[in-house]
């Protein structure tokens, strides 16, 4: 589960359950500070936001079956 932030927050750690991954995330308490871009982490563990330049890692790492 992401937990709460703000957009300044630059790396955060997100489960399976926040799939499909998304920046901002809900959790971000200025949502609005650049449009929506889903993020690709399932095959890497790690996605870089091209807006705001937070760094997602996925806890686990990569999702098997995923290439």
């Amino acid at each position: 589960m992401i937990q709460k932030a703000d957009n300044k927050a630059r790396e955060v750690e997100v489960t399976i359950e926040d799939l499909p991954l998304h920046c901002p995330t809900p959790a971000m308490e200025l949502w609005d500070t650049h449009p929506r871009v889903f993020l690709p982490i399932e095959n890497t563990g790690e996605a870089l936001c091209p807006y705001c330049g937070t760094h997602y890692k996925l806890k686990g790492g990569a999702v098997a079956g995923h290439h």
